[in-house]
């Protein structure tokens, strides 16, 4: 194949992994509103479509530059590099189909990490992977891997202590409050709903705008790492159109398969969740949305009444979470041998 379709192709594949996303993080952020009847369906796509475009603009790139450089592919033959990145793509996407497909709350975080990881291990040694053990055992510092690993190990946790702790806090400061506070608090998740697509789009919508960048880089179609505008437009598109032609599955999982959620419950959960994102963020740790947003109704339902909390559906989305990436990244190895060996 001509090296400028190969480039295309792996570009509008990255685009095709940005649909899948779509079917998974954005359903996230709009299952909780949608469950609670706070906004339409329509209105909730067009409110986090909006705020998740404002994110990589105003909020800065730093996770597309984590993910863009944690595989280190600068010194292969052009070619040789971007075909590595297809077949990582291609293990992520295949996740991502796969657990769409029976409703399954997955990470498209871990499915392009573990996607890559793999790809790369097949196709050239293990030093072509930015791991950071040894920055973090000499120094302490996250970089590569480890840094990627930590954030997305972490931020479900902490997602989940922050949810439970806002829920007994604001049951304690609306204990007086009567019934017709339900009216407020739907509209107060208007704003929670923008918070957590702003978000998103500052942290986890960024994994496939750091990689497309990098097969720019890889095509000497940019001289510099840096995200274009037209990149991270296509990307947000590619997102929107996802989630609302596929995305409602994970919907009916997070909005109704986890807890009951009310008003209250959904507000705490959407402020949970955009703190842990926004906070990751800054520190340019990459997310996944998907996880930080489940853990999060979990401590809100257990901030409340444990035994309402579906823990068997938990249990699911626990075990998706730990195989996610070892899964993807056996997919792509398995696609990057066939390509090599491909007469």
């Amino acid at each position: 194949m001509d090296a400028g379709w190969l480039l295309v192709l792996t570009i509008g594949l990255l685009l095709f992994f940005d649909l899948t996303n779509g079917f998974h993080d954005t359903a996230n952020m709009i299952g909780t509103v949608v469950a609670t009847q706070a906004m339409t369906p329509v209105q909730a796509m067009l409110l986090v479509s909006l705020f998740t475009l404002l994110g990589p603009f105003l909020g800065g790139t730093a996770v597309a530059d984590v993910l863009g450089e944690f595989v280190r592919l600068d010194d292969l033959p052009a070619r040789f590099g971007v075909t590595v990145i297809l077949s990582g793509t291609l293990g992520a996407v295949s996740w991502n189909l796969l657990t769409w497909r029976y409703g399954l709350p997955s990470s498209a975080s871990h499915a392009l990490v573990g996607g890559l990881i793999g790809a790369v291990l097949v196709a050239t040694d293990p030093q072509h992977v930015a791991w950071g053990w040894q920055a973090l055992r000499e120094h302490g510092q996250w970089l590569g891997v480890s840094k990627i690993v930590a954030a997305l190990l972490f931020s479900p946790l902490i997602g989940m202590a922050l949810g439970f702790v806002l829920l007994r806090l604001a049951r304690l400061l609306l204990r007086r409050a009567r019934p017709r506070i339900n009216r407020r608090l739907r509209q107060a998740q208007w704003l929670g709903t923008a918070g957590l697509a702003f978000a998103y789009g500052s942290n986890d919508a960024q994994k496939s705008m750091g990689v497309i960048t990098l097969v720019l880089l890889l095509g000497h179609r940019i001289d510099h790492f840096e995200v274009p505008v037209w990149v991270i437009l296509a990307c947000i598109a590619s997102i929107t159109v996802g989630a609302s032609f596929g995305g409602w599955r994970i919907v009916r999982t997070l909005g109704f398969g986890i807890y009951r959620l009310r008003p209250l419950h959904s507000l705490t959960s959407q402020l949970a969740s955009a703190g842990v994102i926004s906070g990751a963020a800054l520190l340019g740790g990459p997310v996944s949305t998907t996880h930080v947003v489940s853990s999060s109704i979990m401590g809100v339902g257990a901030g409340e009444r444990p035994r309402g909390v579906r823990w068997g559906k938990a249990g699911e989305i626990l075990f998706t979470w730990v195989v996610t990436l070892p899964c993807a990244g056996a997919v792509a190895a398995g696609i990057q041998w066939t390509l090599r060996n491909w007469p």
